[in-house]
């Protein structure tokens, strides 16, 4: 499995140079090191966010449908998106190199802290709102959300959560 993603996170960088690369060189500049590396944490974090949301949104839609309170339901898919992001953040994200220690069980914690702030508490907060008050679908109302808690994750993970000594 970690050859497959290496090879598949290989493949998706390449594709990203050349494009990056490619518009660097139509504006007439020459591509900085550091601005592709930015680019591809952000490129990783959303393909690893967007598999983390459709975990979500399964877990939760799933447990819905076999009879659990929508808020549950939703608390379900949080737990289980938070593991699998952390795990694939850790990993191929925010990878610490050979010369940086990291503690993980303290990255897991921050990233389930930073995750519970906006995947759980703020996205059950605007669910509860749009589902209660607005009357919005219970199925629709966590996509909208995703407009807000996303763009927090990355800030969140990236500044604090994976942060290096």
């Amino acid at each position: 499995m970690d050859k497959i993603a290496k090879a598949l996170w290989n493949f998706i960088e390449k594709i990203a140079h050349g494009v990056l690369g490619a518009v660097f060189h139509v504006i007439g500049r020459e591509l900085p090191d550091e601005v592709f590396a930015s680019f591809m944490q952000f490129v990783k974090f959303g393909i690893v966010g967007a598999s983390n949301t459709l975990i979500s949104y399964l877990t939760y839609v799933i447990g819905i449908s076999v009879g659990l309170y929508y808020l549950a339901a939703s608390i379900l898919g949080f737990v289980v998106s938070v593991i699998h992001s952390f795990y694939w953040n850790n990993k191929y994200v925010f990878a610490a190199d050979d010369t940086t220690q990291r503690n993980l069980w303290k990255s897991f914690c921050r990233t389930f802290v930073a995750y519970a702030g906006t995947g759980l508490v703020l996205n059950n907060i605007l669910l509860y709102f749009q589902v209660n008050v607005l009357g919005w679908s219970k199925v629709i109302a966590p996509l909208v959300n995703l407009l807000i808690t996303i763009p927090l994750n990355f800030l969140l993970n990236k500044l604090w959560a994976f942060r290096n000594k």
